[in-house]
């Protein structure tokens, strides 16, 4: 494997300014997931009863056989957990993740849902896992719930997550559905543009960690304070970053049958009610969060670097490291991915393979870099990188006597040491280049060798931040 496709760095140290609208420092979105009727169940064609989400401790499914509590408890979520909720999010915009099988035996709650201006996204067909689907399969569900759910509620789904999805899942929704968002992602705080189904897809990102979800398993929570709680923690810190400048966005998960519970609704009540108690708050559906992100965001049109051909790759970056291709063409065939399209990324890969050279290699990129201010750049035959460089720490303007002891120096220090003096021009001016050499100048050739290494580095990596952005 060549190329690793995770993408381990994503917006980085600095995150794109959200711009919520009326400048928000913080947009709440919360969805309720419709399941309610789509679980496991031996009456919807299913080899077994539902295990998972409840209040069962350590439930197993029953393989043919219905499960009276089980099927009790799930439609506690429809029966009265999902109006006691209705009437707590009523006058908010929320998301619903309908499973479209659940939508098809509910409609006061689908009428519900549409009466209050609810986004209503699809959840898929059934609330059944996708791991063990072929593609062919998957691809079958995804498109039977999206004719159902727009049968059932009268429009087609403009967002989709599938929750126990597949590693085919992204790649067939974006394929099969033309949603303004998919939500099977847990990677950030933001939306972000991925390339799933041939097309850019954006993805909002959903949560595991405020989410009801936690009432139901051994690792979570025991009693409402310890949701609420959690819940105003994650608001109250990302209201202090977002009145810091980086708004960002709070995703609330909630399920009919377990935050319906009253000992959990008083609970995301208190919550609620801290959290309007903030100016700058922006309540949106996930259709309108996508909307906004894909306004003010548009995905990026260039080829990344780990979508290049060997050719184009060498061509882009083979000149970082000065009339040294061969270090691009290796760092090439690493394993690169989505986290090396950025200029630390790119760096990274050809240091590797600059620091992993031999001491003649390194040798030979030391000795391909011009004397400063010597006589290719009074000839003009400096690359354009360098002449940029020497230009901009004002080494094109030298007096004749600067001009006679940079020649000097360079001499002497080329005769000592066997390469040029190498500095980063860009982190200096001429005067702090200058106490350089003559500091340098008297250094051991190995001690001078390790630092002209460094100041190579540091060359590609501030030539690779003017390319590709900081």
């Amino acid at each position: 494997m060549t190329r690793y496709p995770r993408d381990m760095t994503g917006y980085g140290a600095t995150p794109p300014a959200a711009n919520w609208p009326n400048n928000a420092r913080i947009a709440i979105q919360i969805v309720l997931n419709y399941e309610e009727g789509g679980e496991n169940n031996i009456l919807h064609g299913d080899p077994a009863s539902e295990a998972f989400l409840s209040e069962i401790t350590g439930a197993q499914p029953w393989q043919g056989q219905r499960h009276w509590n089980m099927e009790s408890i799930y439609e506690y979520g429809s029966r009265a957990g999902f109006w006691r909720v209705h009437r707590l999010l009523k006058d908010i915009p929320i998301t619903v993740y309908g499973v479209a099988t659940a939508l098809a035996r509910a409609p006061e709650q689908v009428a519900a849902m549409k009466g209050s201006g609810w986004e209503i996204a699809s959840h898929g067909l059934k609330w059944v896992e996708h791991k063990d689907m072929s593609s062919d399969e998957e691809r079958t569900h995804i498109r039977e719930a999206i004719r159902l759910h727009t049968e059932v509620t009268g429009s087609a789904p403009r967002g989709w997550y599938t929750g126990r999805c597949s590693m085919n899942t992204v790649d067939l929704a974006a394929e099969e559905g033309n949603f303004a968002y998919i939500a099977d992602s847990y990677a950030d705080d933001l939306p972000y543009w991925v390339k799933a189904g041939g097309k850019d897809q954006l993805i909002v990102p959903y949560t595991m960690d405020c989410n009801d979800m936690r009432f139901a398993i051994q690792a979570g929570y025991t009693n409402g304070e310890q949701f609420e709680s959690y819940l105003k923690d994650s608001f109250d810190y990302l209201y202090d970053e977002g009145v810091k400048g980086a708004p960002k966005m709070l995703s609330i998960g909630l399920h009919c049958r377990l935050i319906g519970r009253p000992g959990r609704a008083a609970a995301l009540k208190r919550a609620l009610e801290h959290f309007m108690k903030h100016d700058g708050v922006w309540f949106a559906t996930r259709e309108q969060i996508a909307d906004h992100w894909a306004k003010e965001h548009q995905p990026m049109q260039n080829t990344k670097p780990s979508e290049m051909d060997k050719a184009t790759f060498v061509s882009e970056f083979g000149g970082v490291f000065e009339h040294s291709a061969w270090i691009a063409e290796s760092a090439f065939d690493l394993e690169l991915g989505p986290t090396h399209d950025t200029a630390a990324g790119v760096h990274n890969a050809l240091a590797r393979v600059f620091r992993t050279a031999s001491e003649e290699q390194r040798l030979g990129v030391l000795t391909a870099h011009p004397d400063l201010a010597g006589k290719l750049a009074a000839a003009g035959r400096l690359t354009a990188e360098s002449t940029a460089e020497q230009a901009g720490a004002g080494l094109d303007l030298l007096t004749d006597e600067e001009r006679t002891t940079f020649t000097e120096l360079n001499d002497a220090y080329t005769s000592k040491h066997g390469f040029p003096f190498i500095i980063a021009v860009r982190d200096n001016d001429k005067a702090s280049i200058m106490e350089a050499f003559q500091r340098r100048i008297n250094n051991d050739r190995n001690t001078e060798f390790d630092e002209a290494c460094r100041q190579v580095e540091r060359i590609a990596e501030l030539r690779l931040q003017e390319k590709l952005g900081a």
